[in-house]
């Protein structure tokens, strides 16, 4: 096997950068805010995971304190709406970096959370609402902060289309979940024929 090898501190001499796309697909954070003048946010994020079961917490990845951060600082409080192929050009349309309401230019109805004031995407068959846990600043092994910031938020309700929770067990590829990848543009959606099952050994 022959490696193309590189340290990312000195470039990695390639078209577009690997790593993306090493690491993924990787699940989409969609995340909804609100800001303090009661302006709505919507954004995608695919430095997304989630990290514990007890407490339930699941956190994404902004390059700078921008809207979805901050607003989510600010309020302590956000969604996550579930990214599905269906809904995938309008998540698409709420990357946009300007200053405006994503649901109105998405075209996207918001529905009320229950316990929260953030919004969540009505159309999405899974949603979280969450209030912010911590906010970590992000930065290099040299000790360096880079611009970014985690944002890690506890799961305080949920809410599922009971469509995909058929004979009370949800189905993930029921609902076609879409996942980034690496390149600028690619995507994959999730499919029942993908699917094979492991038995964790004792």
């Amino acid at each position: 096997m022959t490696s193309h090898f590189y340290r990312p501190a000195e470039g990695h001499r390639l078209p577009h950068d690997p790593f993306n796309a090493i690491v993924g697909p990787r699940p989409i954070g969609w995340i909804g805010t609100l800001s303090p003048a009661g302006v709505r946010n919507l954004a995608p994020y695919s430095f997304f995971n989630a990290f514990s079961y007890k407490p339930p917490l699941i956190g994404f990845s902004s390059t700078t304190r921008k809207h979805t951060a901050l607003n989510a600082e600010l309020s302590g409080e956000f969604t996550w709406n579930l990214v599905t192929r269906p809904l995938a050009e309008q998540m698409n349309a709420t990357s946009t970096t300007a200053d405006l309401d994503e649901f109105v230019a998405s075209g996207l109805e918001a529905a009320d959370s229950v316990d929260i004031s953030a919004p969540r995407v009505a159309a999405s068959p899974v949603s979280f609402e969450c209030r912010v846990s911590d906010m970590i600043p992000l930065r290099g092994a040299d000790g360096h902060a880079s611009t970014g910031v985690l944002t890690i938020g506890e799961v305080i309700a949920v809410h599922i289309d009971e469509a995909m929770i058929p004979e009370g067990i949800y189905q993930t590829a029921l609902a076609q979940p879409v996942l980034r990848a690496g390149g600028p543009s690619a995507y994959f959606e999730i499919l029942a024929e993908g699917r094979f099952d492991l038995v964790r050994p004792r």
